[in-house]
């Protein structure tokens, strides 16, 4: 996958899933405390997301690195848009910014 075709997919992904996570591994099994912590979030508060392990390939691990500017993993993205890595992600569902974003771009979340 040329580097064209790797940016192609990820976008191609994003655009597919109102919730998207790029991390290691996979929701049941995280291979990364990281990923597993975004995770966590997303399954406490009842969110509805899709993901991509980024250790399939070793293009969509740097892919996704490129594609964003970010250069740590998990990302997650909402309606197309770069929300953060783990620490900005935990920061926010503390102080109840997480939640509130995914409201206002119309994703449920739980009560």
């Amino acid at each position: 996958m040329s580097e064209t075709a790797a940016h192609t997919d990820i976008k191609a992904r994003i655009d597919a899933a109102p919730v998207m996570l790029f991390m290691k591994g996979t929701p049941q099994f995280p291979q990364c405390g990281f990923s597993s912590v975004v995770v966590q979030i997303l399954d406490h508060l009842g969110v509805e997301y899709d993901t991509a392990n980024v250790l399939e390939t070793d293009e969509l691990r740097q892919g996704i690195k490129e594609f964003s500017d970010w250069p740590t993993i998990p990302q997650l993205y909402v309606k197309g848009e770069f929300v953060g890595g783990c620490d900005i992600i935990r920061e926010m569902f503390e102080k109840g910014e997480l939640r509130s974003l995914l409201q206002t771009k119309g994703i449920e979340v739980a009560a």
